[in-house]
């Protein structure tokens, strides 16, 4: 595999293109992450969710899943939704392939993790009772 998927787009995530684009007739594990947009945060309610973002975000998710692959040898996939989002919506979808499902489990937590820390993507949250919150800045 030479190019490895990482994209930031405004639209649905492609699950099954997430998968397929990691998936091998040597992958013996394939772990899939979906961070979803859920209800709740610090015991507020939570309507929707903005998501912004750098111009160069994509540029950055493309280097930092680069740098994975050459670290590990696993492929990797990961794709990031920005803009307005709703309750049950996919931000984030992710997939690691492995020969074996260790190192695929591994390779995925640490991706999202980095993703969350090193991405310039923020997202607002609001909330019920009116009231938003920046996360991420």
């Amino acid at each position: 595999m030479s190019e490895q998927l990482a994209r930031v787009t405004d639209e649905a995530i492609d699950e099954a293109a997430v998968r397929a684009a990691v998936d091998g007739p040597d992958a013996g594990a394939v772990v899939m992450f979906h961070g979803i947009i859920r209800n709740h945060d610090g015991g507020e309610s939570v309507t929707a969710l903005d998501y912004s973002y750098h111009p160069d975000a994509e540029t950055f998710l493309a280097q930092l899943v680069a740098e994975e692959h050459e670290r590990t040898g696993i492929r990797l996939a990961a794709v990031h939704r920005v803009g307005a989002l709703g309750i049950g919506d996919a931000a984030l979808v992710a997939a690691a392939a492995s020969a074996h499902r260790r190192e695929a489990f591994e390779a995925i937590e640490r991706l999202v993790e980095r993703i969350k820390h090193e991405v310039p993507i923020w997202k607002r949250q609001h909330f019920t009772a009116g009231s938003s919150e920046w996360v991420g800045l």
